[in-house]
């Protein structure tokens, strides 16, 4: 049985989405043991969905005209339904972060290196940490066991045990 937290349903969910859409984003947080003991498994069912399904792609020929009627096929790649039912599961779980301009990076560079991408956490957990963690279940023959959790001591001011968890 979960634990509690010492919270409602809604402020322990709403910590769960935060933290773990944080932990995919940033890869390694720092948070009470208590916290990080209930995000590891809430993390590594988002991470399974996703390494079952991150490669369920269809090709598909796209015909469009153009003002003078030229026809012009295009290939166009799309997500199975499978893949997009993972995803829109994915998405109800976390909270949706948004890509940040680097220190010397100018406007007209961000706006273009983040033109197409509507969901960055989504882009990330599909595009790097699902593909790495598939490679990594054929190698070993591992699956599961994504995160990591450090116990770092009492905190100063409460004495509560904190702790690091990460993504292996």
């Amino acid at each position: 049985m979960p634990g509690k937290l010492g919270r409602t349903t809604k402020q322990r969910m709403a910590i769960l989405r935060n933290q773990a859409s944080e932990l995919l984003w940033y890869g390694k947080i720092k948070t009470t043991a208590a916290r990080a003991k209930e995000l590891q498994p809430y993390v590594e069912k988002i991470i399974t969905k996703a390494v079952n399904t991150y490669d369920l792609n269809e090709e598909i020929d796209v015909v469009t005209k153009d003002k003078k009627g030229k026809e012009t096929t295009v290939k166009s790649v799309k997500d199975t339904p499978k893949k997009l039912a993972a995803r829109r599961a994915i998405m109800a779980k976390l909270r949706d972060l948004q890509e940040v301009k680097a220190f010397n990076e100018k406007k007209a560079e961000f706006k273009a290196r983040t033109a197409d991408v509507q969901h960055p956490l989504m882009e990330k957990l599909f595009n790097e940490i699902a593909p790495k963690y598939a490679q990594r279940k054929e190698e070993l023959g591992q699956g599961g066991g994504y995160t990591r959790i450090y116990l770092l001591g009492e905190r100063r001011g409460d004495a509560s045990e904190e702790a690091i968890i990460e993504l292996v």
